[in-house]
């Protein structure tokens, strides 16, 4: 039998192959039962990450699914290509026309709904995209919500989310839905920056994201991925942003200093800074706590120079003004 991605014991048969040869797939090693009646060789799942694992799960589950059952949830946010966590793949999420509750068994959780609206990835049934993201937020954590949001929300309309919390009302979930799709933002460029906000925003703070900072004569300084209280410029700075998006000839260092070159111009306009890192964002509490004292610092100084000026959903990469941004 030929070593390929996947073997169905359905066709398998239909090709002239015995279930003894099937057995022998896997008791003699080298071959793993997938599911039932579907079989992978081992070194190809040892291979794979849990999102991938996910994605051969959908294939060999697909033929087995009853007609009008639609890939849902965060099985539909990974064909989407939203970024989740790494582990919970277990099960592919579907759901079906109805009402009531749904159903799982080992391999698959099955939701019902009596609107599924619907679009095609790769050839697959999958939720659109704004179903998806609000089923995420329905059923997942509000950190999980957001940050795939923040990136859906460079694909999909504002107005489509909305519509499809207005749809679901009375479900399981909505309320956290709710608050999870007014925290989102298409201007997040990554996700420790979609983190920072649901920080700054639980804490109580008035973050409004990547804010252009103009000297006196209107001319543009920097952008800033948040103002805090209209006083306070704060910056997320995640490890690719010295390195990723390095210009023709520069060095790490060279983006260090014009980083600070920039830090300096929003420094003089009147606008203190404050910066933290992914280690910082596993400390909420320490992290709100310095930014608190920071914004009270800031509010006795005399009122800063210049002006501000908002950005679109979503901007320009900062990269193509001032520095270089991570994404993750």
């Amino acid at each position: 039998m030929k070593d390929d991605r996947m073997v169905r014991r359905s066709e398998a048969l239909a090709a002239g192959n015995a279930d003894h040869e099937l057995r022998a797939l896997y008791q003699r090693g080298g071959w793993d039962r997938f599911v039932n009646g579907v079989y992978v060789p081992s070194s190809r799942l040892v291979e794979l990450s849990g999102q991938e694992r996910h994605r051969l799960l959908i294939d060999a589950m697909l033929p087995m699914m009853a007609d009008g059952s639609v890939i849902s949830h965060r099985s539909a946010a990974l064909l989407h290509g939203l970024p989740l966590p790494a582990t919970g793949f277990d099960k592919v999420h579907v759901t079906r026309h109805g009402r009531g509750g749904g159903r799982k068994n080992a391999s698959v959780m099955v939701h019902r709904a009596a609107w599924v609206p619907t679009v095609k990835v790769d050839g697959i049934a999958v939720t659109s995209l704004a179903r998806t993201v609000v089923d995420l937020a329905r059923t997942e954590s509000l950190l999980t919500a957001v940050i795939a949001g923040d990136v859906a929300l460079k694909r999909c309309d504002p107005q489509e989310l909305d519509a499809e919390v207005q749809r679901a009302r009375g479900w399981k979930g909505i309320a956290r839905a709710r608050r999870a799709v007014d925290l989102m933002d298409g201007r997040s460029d990554n996700a420790g920056e979609s983190q920072s906000r649901v920080i700054l925003c639980e804490a109580g703070f008035d973050a409004e994201p990547q804010v252009e900072i103009l000297d006196v004569d209107g001319r543009f300084v920097a952008r800033v991925d948040w103002l805090v209280n209209g006083v306070l410029a704060a910056e997320f700075d995640g490890k690719a942003k010295y390195t990723e998006y390095l210009r023709p000839d520069e060095s790490p260092g060279d983006v260090v200093f014009r980083e600070k070159l920039r830090e300096d111009a929003v420094r003089e306009l009147g606008y203190p800074v404050v910066r933290w890192t992914w280690a910082d964002l596993a400390r909420p509490a320490e992290l709100t706590a310095r930014i608190r004292r920071a914004v009270e610092r800031a509010a006795c100084l005399p009122a800063p120079l210049g002006s501000v000026r908002s950005t679109s959903c979503p901007p320009q990469p900062r990269a193509d003004l001032s520095g270089a941004r991570e994404i993750v």
